[in-house]
């Protein structure tokens, strides 16, 4: 029986198309024909919100990895840029007097110890024993010495920083070292005649072979007379414990003429 009537239904829809029975039947009942349409169309919608679906959770997986990488190199160019922009503070313009200066880039590595903040690690290998200037923007901020092959950085206000100025139009002569207070710098010796005045300009004066005569240093705030000399206290430009960076200075023409002087020296002493 249920063969009969698959054969029976298999014969009606092939004589159907046949016929095209279809046709007539859509032609004839219009609704049949909105409702295969709407059916296609469903089908096709079905498909193609299944499609985007794939496609945006691949597209998302994609996106995330391109930015879990931009993200890595946004860091890396905030890095670098942080360290470009630490170097181009200090890549300034140096008016030096002598011929033949050694200038050189010098990065401040660490503290040495931490309750002191004027004693630094630099990256650069002394190659004597000679003390060099360290300059940020056309300012003094302290010396370079060789300690064990290594190079310290002993900056303003540190008690074994001191090098050699000048007071005012005058140019009177004066050592500066650590005042007694951290935002403050002494000025030591100065002949008991000179006329120095509050609000006077301190300049590098070249005269002890550790910077060359000009640089920047601060101004007279106070002046202590005492018997036998005058004590000024000057208050920086800078803050010299805020910088990464530093140039050394070497005179290099005054360093042959001291070698020279001491190979003569030598010589005379053993012809003698």
């Amino acid at each position: 029986m249920r063969k009969f009537l698959f054969i029976f239904l298999f014969v009606i829809a092939s004589l159907s198309y046949l016929f095209e029975v279809d046709e007539l039947l859509v032609k004839k009942f219009t609704f049949f024909n909105d409702l295969k349409i709407a059916y296609i169309n469903k089908v096709i919608n079905i498909s193609t919100s299944i499609e985007k679906h794939f496609n945006q959770a691949s597209t998302i997986d994609n996106l995330r990895a391109e930015n879990n990488e931009l993200k890595e190199y946004k860091i890396l160019y905030n890095t670098t840029q942080k360290q470009l922009d630490a170097i181009k503070e200090f890549l300034v313009h140096v008016d030096v007097n002598e011929i033949k200066p050694e200038i050189e880039l010098v990065k401040v590595l660490s503290y040495i110890n931490f309750n002191d903040f004027t004693k630094v690690w630099l990256d650069k290998v002394p190659q004597d024993e000679k003390i060099l200037g360290l300059i940020t923007e056309n300012n003094a901020a302290g010396i370079l010495v060789n300690k064990n092959g290594r190079s310290v950085g002993l900056l303003n206000g540190n008690k074994d920083c001191s090098y050699a100025v000048f007071i005012g139009e005058g140019k009177n002569p004066g050592i500066i070292t650590a005042g007694n207070n951290p935002d403050e710098l002494l000025i030591k010796f100065i002949p008991i005649w000179s006329e120095i005045n509050k609000g006077d300009e301190v300049i590098t004066s070249g005269m002890d072979n550790i910077f060359f005569e000009g640089l920047k240093v601060g101004k007279i705030v106070e002046i202590t007379n005492l018997p036998d000399m005058k004590i000024a206290t000057v208050k920086p430009y800078i803050n010299v414990l805020k910088k990464k960076y530093f140039y050394s200075y070497k005179n290099i023409n005054n360093s042959k003429f001291e070698e020279k002087t001491i190979e003569e020296k030598s010589e005379k002493e053993k012809a003698n």
